[in-house]
């Protein structure tokens, strides 16, 4: 997103689940905060879509702001709803796939470690 764009969503309230819209038989995304050490992106997907499986070098947040999904993670399936979330850690292969159409909030962080709760 350009910077001039982004800038349009700052110091404001902001209604998440309004700022991506579903489109039939397709997966939507919107990058919200876009840095060196991470970014924010909401998703909206159709129902039965969704994204193969894949790793990346970053621990990834999660949330889902509307629907149900499954989220796999090494292989084990994670049944998520509205206002859950869940943190895929980093180089962890992992897939999602709309059970019911849904929005979610990935935040993804750059970091040299996992995350520790």
């Amino acid at each position: 997103m350009s910077q001039g764009k982004e800038k349009g969503l700052l110091a404001q309230p902001l209604q998440s689940g309004k700022l991506v819209e579903y489109q039939e038989g397709t997966v939507v995304s919107r990058t919200i905060i876009k840095k060196e050490a991470g970014t924010v992106t909401l998703f909206a997907f159709d129902a039965g879509e969704g994204l193969s499986e894949h790793t990346a070098p970053y621990d990834a947040l999660v949330y889902l702001l509307d629907g149900e999904a499954e989220i796999r993670i090494s292989e084990v399936p994670h049944q998520l709803k509205q206002g859950e979330m869940i943190i895929m850690p980093a180089h962890e292969p992992h897939a999602l796939k709309a059970v019911k159409r849904f929005k979610m909030m990935l935040v993804m962080i750059k970091s040299q470690q996992t995350l520790e709760i």
